[in-house]
């Protein structure tokens, strides 16, 4: 909502300050609309020019994510350590007692406790075929640490399309405002006969198009870029919690010790307490009890 309010601020204060100096805002409306088509119209077009179908689909979806925010909140956060802690304790006491969870964790009765993690396709597929791996005897501490290391820079690669291709078209933007502008400039002198009043409305018309350009490039679309590349990097933090107890367990410690690892790697916006995820863990082992 934070993305919202900002917009809001941007248009009053450059507005609002516009028009308190004097200005009049029927000349930027009235040139407006035939702006908007070919600056918009030109930064749409060279997007969906500059990157594939699958990279356009993202954008559109993190442009709602940078209005809501980071996917995982605090309490994600505690229940991914719940999770781990169920699972590390069980992978201790029986290998196929885990592997009957990991193998379908949409059916398995410990991750039904946490859906939006079972629902989210990347977190579930980590744990599984990670858990998967060491069972396998692939339980090097820094081979697993290396291959996860790996898979979770190649995923923020992904997840970062949306905001580079947002930041190229805001690049793009204070140019395609002056493209507005010339051709402005070139109906004006194809008028150069009419009034100098006519004429002086013409001019800035044709301004308004570099205004346009560089405002939404630095007012509105770049920002929005920034917004979405740091939700991206605080889910990641996410992922990457995934990692540190799954390493920590490989060092053989007890899954408390590998749960309390994670949580102090967690930001400390959405760090759960130390009391709070000992009370959680507490009920989880009166519940196996």
């Amino acid at each position: 909502m934070t993305s919202i309010l900002g917009i809001v601020i941007t248009l009053v204060m450059v507005f609002g300050g516009y028009v308190f100096a004097g200005g009049k805002l029927e000349i930027i409306l009235h040139s407006l609309p035939h702006e908007m088509i070919i600056i918009g119209g030109a930064a749409v077009g060279a997007f969906v020019v500059g990157n594939d179908a699958n990279v356009i689909k993202h954008t559109v979806a993190d442009v709602g994510k940078a209005i809501k925010g980071p996917k995982w909140k605090k309490k994600d956060y505690s229940d991914v350590l719940c999770l781990m802690f169920e699972l590390l304790r069980l992978a201790r006491e029986s290998a196929v007692r885990v592997e009957a969870h990991i193998e379908n964790p949409k059916e398995s009765t410990v991750f039904q406790r946490y859906p939006r993690i079972a629902g989210d396709n990347e977190a579930a597929e980590i744990i599984c075929d990670t858990i998967r791996s060491i069972l396998m005897n692939f339980n090097n501490p820094h081979q697993v640490e290396e291959l996860l290391e790996k898979q979770l820079e190649a995923m923020h690669h992904d997840r970062m399309h949306g905001a580079h291709a947002l930041q190229k078209m805001a690049d793009g933007l204070p140019a395609l405002g002056i493209v507005a502008a010339v051709l402005g400039v070139i109906k004006t002198m194809a008028s150069i006969d009419k009034p100098p009043e006519v004429l002086g409305q013409m001019i800035g018309g044709a301004l308004v198009g570099t205004f346009l350009g560089v405002f939404l490039a630095y007012g509105l679309v770049g920002p929005l870029s920034d917004k979405i590349a740091s939700a991206q990097s605080q889910d990641q933090r996410f992922y990457s919690l995934i990692r540190e107890t799954i390493v920590a367990s490989l060092q053989m410690h007890e899954p408390s010790l590998c749960v309390e690892v994670g949580r102090r790697n967690v930001a400390k916006r959405n760090r759960p307490s130390f009391n709070e995820i000992e009370e959680a863990l507490k009920a989880l082992k009166k519940e196996a009890a």
